[in-house]
């Protein structure tokens, strides 16, 4: 899908047809393999290239006791983010493009003993009726180059739909595409669709369950994604930003690495709790 909105070298802004791509995309179970089904939750993955761990996760969460409108504000609020995400070491906005774009930085733990990871991406964001739309792709800027001690990864494409299923439920579905720049182990493939994407959707919405409390203390008027004359970032000129393709960074060899002790003793503990 990603294709169509790329095939130039200049960065793109998504328009409508690209959201409703994406809208079909996680609606479509084609060619996707079930991996995980229980609990209100269900991970497929497509597997693209065999030999270069590159393969595509959905994860679709049902939630009879969240508002559609609540998940929306907990996906875009990068301050309560940095406190519900565990794996988050950094985030932050660069600078806005449009009413309904903008540019950000985000880095995440990977399971030990992988190298942690970082992206720069380009995020749009769509209400949509009863359906709302966020969803990003890997951009350069050349103020944030690639990190010493990260492995810079790029998002192909990756996104949540939120699809309202009554006043207080809705649907949360996850589909990422994202090139890790390194060739990983099996494991880490498995677990991240048996084990890590089941968690950060239950790690979502234990977040959402705890957002008004906390929100009503933070800033409770303050939603830029909402009202647009909010956001004070610094307006960024799509000139200054460039189509991240994966060829260009480092390629690093993890596929040998095992798991750690720890990772693994982790992964048994949350199985136990579920």
């Amino acid at each position: 899908m990603m294709k169509m909105m790329m095939s130039e070298e200049e960065v793109l802004i998504p328009d409508d047809r690209a959201f409703s791509r994406f809208k079909h995309e996680c609606e479509s179970e084609e060619d996707w393999s079930l991996t995980y089904n229980k609990n209100s939750i269900c991970v497929r993955i497509q597997v693209l290239q065999e030999d270069k761990s590159l393969h595509r996760i959905k994860c679709r969460m049902l939630c009879k006791d969240i508002p559609a409108e609540t998940m929306y504000d907990v996906l875009h609020d990068i301050e309560y983010r940095r406190k519900w995400d565990a794996n988050v070491i950094e985030t932050f906005d660069i600078g806005k493009l449009t009413v309904n774009a903008d540019v950000g930085y985000y880095s995440w733990k990977c399971p030990k003993p992988l190298k942690n990871r970082d992206v720069i991406t380009l995020r749009s964001w769509l209400p949509m009726g009863n359906d709302y739309i966020i969803m990003n792709y890997s951009v350069k800027h050349a103020k944030y180059p690639p990190k010493k001690d990260l492995v810079r990864a790029v998002s192909i494409q990756t996104g949540y739909l939120i699809q309202r299923t009554g006043p207080t439920s809705c649907t949360l579905t996850y589909l990422a595409q994202v090139d890790p720049r390194g060739s990983l182990p099996k494991w880490v493939v498995n677990k991240s669709s048996q084990f890590l994407a089941p968690k950060a959707m239950k790690r979502i919405s234990k977040a959402c369950l705890r957002y008004p409390e906390w929100k009503q203390k933070h800033s409770p008027g303050f939603k830029p994604w909402l009202f647009p004359e909010q956001n004070l970032l610094s307006s960024i000129p799509l000139s200054e930003l460039s189509i991240q393709h994966a060829e260009s960074l480092e390629n690093i060899d993890e596929s040998s690495l095992n798991e750690s002790k720890d990772e693994r003793a982790e992964h048994s503990d949350d199985e136990g709790n579920n």
